[in-house]
């Protein structure tokens, strides 16, 4: 089994189908998360606060880390693979469709834009949150804010996306994960067998909807922290979070 999953191709895509999946339920979560934001700061801090450095929350760290580098990871070989196989073609698709999308041909290159910013996703978020708790502290400074607790998730978005040029980067960054998406999810899809004349045109709607369902979740959120912030507010968010604490 172990040599289905890492010698063939169809085991490599079966292994990129199955992290895919997973990572696409996962962005669906975090979505979902950040939304609460729009309605209320508070209910955003208690996610946060449940989360943080929990066992379970430390877990699922690790397993999501642990599938976006085998998901990566496969990726690369595939491509590899295909380059030795058939030139610069990317990916075998055996439902012929009307021209060739841009994403199918650049996934490599989206999933590289994917990865850089979820680098610059963690340096904002991830490391002025749950790893300042596991490093033992509980507040920390954010873009030269100080006491900023580390459960403070609301203030630390207010903060960051207070700046135009994140929000420029992160929508960048929305709309690659958007175009990779749009690509990943049917092909997902398709790589466990459902590419037939019926449900090719389904999943292929269905990746469009999921992904532009992401996209604008993460970006009004984003949009709606620059409209928004303001040093009042922010006050009185780490105010609030203090108290807790």
């Amino acid at each position: 089994m172990s040599c289905f999953l890492t010698n063939s191709s169809v085991g490599k895509k079966v292994v990129m189908s199955v992290t895919g999946c997973f990572l696409v339920l996962f962005i669906l979560f975090h979505m979902s998360m950040n939304i609460t934001m729009l309605f209320d700061w508070a209910s955003y801090n208690a996610i946060c606060r449940f989360l943080g450095a929990n066992w379970y929350a430390l877990a699922a760290t690790v397993i999501l880390a642990a599938g976006v580098a085998v998901h990566f990871l496969y990726a690369f070989i595939l491509t590899i693979d295909n380059y030795r196989a058939r030139g610069k073609q990317r990916y075998q698709v055996t439902v012929k469709e009307k021209g060739v999308a841009w994403s199918s041909k650049n996934m490599l290159v989206l999933g590289i834009i994917v990865i850089l910013g979820l680098g610059l996703h963690l340096v904002h978020f991830w490391s002025k949150m749950q790893l300042v708790e596991l490093m033992g502290g509980h507040a920390s400074i954010v873009d030269g804010v100080a006491g900023v607790q580390a459960t403070n998730g609301a203030a630390i978005m207010m903060i960051t996306f207070s700046k135009w040029y994140n929000v420029v980067l992160y929508i960048v960054w929305f709309a690659a994960l958007w175009f990779h998406l749009t690509h990943g999810v049917w092909s997902m899809f398709q790589s466990v067998g459902f590419a037939n004349d019926t449900w090719y045109p389904r999943l292929k709607c269905l990746a469009n909807i999921v992904s532009t369902l992401i996209f604008i979740g993460f970006a009004v959120v984003a949009v709606y922290c620059f409209m928004t912030s303001d040093a009042l507010l922010i006050e009185e968010m780490i105010a609030a979070e203090n108290l807790i604490h």
